[in-house]
């Protein structure tokens, strides 16, 4: 079931999202050649609950898995999404993938960016321009009356138009009640499929695009995402609310 917020649901939600924001832009800030994982993890933590909020992400399991043990997703070149926090140091040339999530007030916000450590190449400078652009001609679809696929085609429409391929196996979420809601929104589909979209929906819309082939693997840590062929990846999230038809991103400072 898809849920419908109201105007305070979405005021609370939008609550969350601004720490959310806040936590990207100030890891963001610190991503350098030589910092670790686990030291920009441990800085996001201690802001969002600086900030009246519970990291999201930290304890979340999947069924009987592994609870995750960090607050942020941070995910390194061919890792897609999910990668651990943990010792490894960050790397001139690396595309490092930042995911976080928090719960205030009962309310959740998540959102994702892709930043580059140091100087990258061109291909990954493309691939990151790439993903962040589809992301936004995603939200551009999500309009009252559209349908969820609409949202779909226009992310993988731009992606493979540069020759980049799309994720099949992991997908976008409704938001908000819950860290993870009906719809699924996929990065690929046909125009005109799926739930139509209403006011009153909270959505986190977040591509995740290859360099090279689609094929995607799991490590052995049970949750690290990365891609078959080892080709760099990408990854860009907006948590949105549909307010008087159009799309309002949420997840912005």
């Amino acid at each position: 079931m898809i849920l419908i917020k109201s105007k305070n649901e979405i005021d609370l939600i939008r609550k969350s999202c601004e720490i959310v924001a806040e936590t990207l832009q100030l890891v963001k800030s610190y991503a350098k050649p030589g910092m670790t994982t686990l030291e920009l993890d441990k800085l996001a933590e201690d802001y969002i609950r600086s900030s009246g909020g519970i990291p999201a992400f930290k304890g979340y399991s999947q069924g009987e898995g592994i609870p995750f043990p960090g607050t942020l997703c941070m995910s390194i070149d061919e890792e897609v999404v999910h990668g651990i926090p943990g010792e490894r140091k960050l790397v001139e040339g690396e595309i490092l993938s930042i995911d976080v999530g928090v719960l205030k007030n009962n309310y959740y916000g998540d959102a994702a960016l892709s930043v580059a450590v140091g100087e990258i190449s061109e291909d990954k400078k493309l691939l990151m321009k790439v993903t962040e652009e589809s992301l936004y001609k995603g939200i551009e679809q999500a309009v009252a009356g559209n349908r969820i696929g609409d949202i779909s085609n226009a992310v993988q429409t731009h992606a493979e138009s540069f020759g980049f391929s799309i994720v099949r196996e992991l997908c976008g979420h409704g938001v908000g009640r819950h860290l993870h809601e009906e719809p699924q929104i996929m990065n690929f589909g046909r125009k005109n499929t799926g739930p139509k979209i209403k006011n009153g929906m909270t959505l986190a819309i977040e591509p995740m695009i290859n360099f090279g082939k689609h094929h995607v693997v799991v490590a052995p840590d049970g949750w690290t995402v990365k891609t078959a062929d080892g080709s760099p990846s990408a990854h860009f999230e907006h948590s949105i609310a549909i307010i008087n038809g159009k799309p309002e991103i949420l997840t912005v400072t």
